[in-house]
């Protein structure tokens, strides 16, 4: 506890690429906090995808999620607009595209996902083994 009597945490300090990894073919995760770094309440992970890679398709996950794209294009099916509310089955990001002109090289799509409350990374081990099972695909683009 601190001063005002509000429990306290350690700061979560992690560079780039830095954090819990999880790799699934042509998409691949980082985990940089969530369950025991911010007692359940959030979730932070950053995610890659190979130029013109296929997602998982339309599924819903129980907690809300807010997607940020740092680099490169995605198209992501997300309800209606917004964050995306607990259920709502419509998350794909069915199409991931590198934003490049003729000359500029390719790059990995880049996603920063925030999912409210946090434990999304229990998930892992079998959103991993689903991969394993069912590798990405080339959107065609």
């Amino acid at each position: 506890m601190n001063e005002s009597g509000i429990p306290s945490r350690k700061a979560v300090i992690l560079g780039p690429g830095e954090g819990r990894s999880y790799l699934m073919g042509r998409i691949a995760a980082v985990f940089k906090a969530d369950e025991s770094e911010s007692e359940s309440r959030y979730s932070i992970s950053e995610w890659w995808l190979e130029p013109h890679t296929q997602g998982p398709g339309p599924h819903s996950h129980p907690e809300d999620d807010i997607f940020y794209v740092i680099e490169g294009t995605m198209s992501v099916l997300a309800g209606e607009r917004g964050p995306m509310p607990r259920g709502v089955p419509s998350f794909s990001s069915p199409v991931a595209s590198p934003t490049t002109s003729k000359t500029a090289p390719t790059r990995e799509p880049e996603l920063l996902n925030l999912s409210i409350p946090g434990s999304f990374e229990l998930d892992m081990p079998d959103i991993a083994q689903w991969f394993a099972e069912n590798p990405p695909k080339d959107a065609g683009i």
